[in-house]
Order: structure tokens, then sequence, then C-alpha cells
């Protein structure tokens, strides 16, 4: 594919100063890379200066929703910047357009676009362990009409912020079994902005109550777990670690997959399976479920220190526990280069000069 690097974008690059203070995804970087679908084919790529998008009052996705999006990390990594498991973002992201009747962004277009805007922004990594910058691709239906039918255009970004590491620290969560996130043959498996503006109003109920998150149940049993609203579930249970079994309503996570391979190299004894919940309760409660947390892009692993089940709450007893601690600073070590990367993880990418 032939990438346009506007000449604009350049000049928004070395002008840009970076701020002492970044958060994470709240520091923009100056620039994005922009692809448009019409007539059924892609165009070429284009590095742009970033900036405000201008959408038809009437666009499929401001009244049908018809988006995805997906999150991945650039870090420091040797000479240059390392990409950590793109590919596998890029066939997450083909599945959620498909889901939505999308056209899927082809995965030679999805990496020629995140290492464009890799590789012009390496200069925007910050330095220090945990900290690197976030990718966030997505996708949207352009066309302006308000009938109840796929569009016909599409447009597909990546924008990019320069982020700290992403702390958590131990979280409190809510066990959800009122609301549910994504109904069974839905969107749960499809990284959709719907699902999460789903989970908005459990969040904030919880939150007064002195909460971080939900622990969402699986919405057509009721009864096994799923997942929070943007991490995956892991818990230690006698020395082995379980997760949830995929099911359809469960966002296959990137980290997740990450997680279940450093456990098994580690010699961990590893089941992915239901998890009811009540029988989760009673293991913490006893101490046999003697630590737990969640995994994502974002913070990579957040410990769980207490759930709350109306008025019961039941706390783990180490928080963060030898498990997550002993597989985040494994996987940081790969994606910094402070390890073999023996899984083939990492994409490396060179700098480019501007």
């Amino acid at each position: 594919m032939n990438i346009t690097i506007q000449p604009e974008a350049i000049v928004s690059l070395r002008g840009f100063e970076m701020p002492e203070r970044l958060g994470f995804g709240t520091v923009m970087a100056p620039v994005m890379f922009r692809a448009r679908y019409q007539d059924g084919r892609w165009s070429d790529g284009e590095l742009i200066p970033y900036g405000p998008l201008s959408l038809d009052p009437a666009a499929k996705v401001l009244h049908y929703a018809q988006s995805c999006f997906e999150g991945l990390k650039a870090y420091r990594y040797g000479d240059g910047v390392g990409l950590f498991r793109p590919e596998r973002n890029a066939a997450r992201m083909a599945h959620s357009a498909r889901r939505l009747c999308m056209p899927p962004v082809p995965e030679s277009l999805f990496m020629d676009a995140a290492r464009t805007v890799a590789s012009h922004c390496a200069t925007l990594i910050p330095g220090n362990s945990g900290e690197s910058l976030y990718l966030r691709p997505f996708l949207m239906g352009t066309q302006p009409d308000l009938s109840v039918t796929a569009s016909k255009a599409y447009e597909f970004y990546v924008i990019a912020s320069p982020s700290e590491a992403y702390h958590a620290g131990n979280m409190r969560l809510w066990v959800e079994r009122e609301d549910s996130r994504a109904a069974v043959g839905g969107t749960g498996d499809a990284k959709v902005g719907g699902n999460y503006a789903a989970s908005l109003l459990s969040i904030a109920g919880l939150k007064e109550r002195g909460y971080d998150q939900s622990l969402w149940l699986n919405p057509g049993n009721r009864h096994t777990v799923d997942e929070l609203s943007g991490m995956n579930f892991f818990a230690v249970m006698d020395g082995a670690l379980h997760t949830p079994a995929l099911n359809g309503s469960i966002l296959e996570g990137v980290t997740r997959d990450s997680m279940l391979a450093l456990a098994r190299e580690q010699g961990l004894e590893v089941h992915e399976r239901e998890i009811d919940i009540d029988d989760l309760l009673a293991l913490v409660a006893s101490g046999t479920c003697s630590e737990a947390f969640a995994c994502g892009t974002a913070a990579i692993v957040s410990p769980i220190s207490e759930l709350g089940d109306g008025d019961q709450r039941y706390r783990l007893q180490q928080a963060p526990g030898p498990v997550a601690e002993l597989l985040r600073r494994s996987l940081l070590d790969i994606q910094e280069g402070r390890a073999e990367d023996r899984f083939g993880w990492m994409q490396k990418v060179p700098v480019a000069s501007y």
C-alpha cells in the first residue's frame, strides 16, 4: 500500500512539546493515520495532522453505532520501536467489523497503519518502565442515510497517546446480578462501543457504593463469571490459575492470551472453565481463592482486593498476589526488551526520520 505522509503532519510532529504529566490516554500525538472505504475498495493510507473529524449529521455511526475499535501499545525496544502482538488486534478488529456488517480492515492495512504511526511517533514514547505509546485504531460508517441498513462508506483511523503506566491500584469489584453488558448471540465478543456504553450505568451505581468496577455474569445463565467492563478476570485457587472460558460473550483479550501462555511456561496449572459466582465467593471466604486479578492492555494486571455482593463483602487474602506480580513482570520484561521474546510477540518498527 502507498502511504502519503502529509507535510503538515511532519510540521505538527516537529512542533509538538510533551507535557510533564501524561496520564493515560489523555495526551494525543499530533498526527493520525486515515484510510477510506468507498465503492467496495480501500483507499491508500495517509498520515495527517491530528484534528477534529468532519461528519455529516446523518452518518450511520451516529445513529446505528456502526463503529468498532482496538487498543494496542508500542514500546521503546532496542534501537527502534516494538509493537506488541499487533496481528492479534488486526484479527479481532476484523471480527468486530464483520459482526457490525462492516468491511474488515485488511490485515496489511491495519499493520501498515500501526507501524506508520508508531514509527513517526517514536520520539514521543516515554522511557520509564510501564510507559508506552497507546494506539487506538477505529473504524466507523460515514454514509449519511437514516435507513436502517449498513453503510457503504467507512473511515479507518489510528490515533495515538503517549501514556504513563496505568495504575488502577487494588480494585474492588461489584458482582452485577441485574444488568448485562451484552446479550448472548450479540456483540459480547466484539470490541464495539455499545458494550462499553452499556456498562456505564452499572459503574456509576457501584461507585456510589465504594466499588471500582462491575464483575459481569454471563447474560444467558446469570450465574457464571464473564469479565469486567474492559478487562478479563483471573483467580488463583489452591495455587492454580483459573479464568472463564471464552463463550461468545467474553472479549478475547490479547493480554488474557498472553497471561495464559506465560502461566503455562512458568509451570502453573491453568484452567479455562465456567466459574460459578457463588462458588467463587465461597472460595474467597474460605481462603481457597487467595488472589484474583484483571488484565487488559491499559493496566496489564490490576489486583483485586474485594468482591461485593449485595450487603456482603468478600476480601482476597493477597492483593497484589505473587501470581499476578510474576505474570505482570514477565510480560513487561518481554515488551520492554529485558527478556528474550521467546513467543515472537514483538514486531520491531524502525524510527522514522523527519
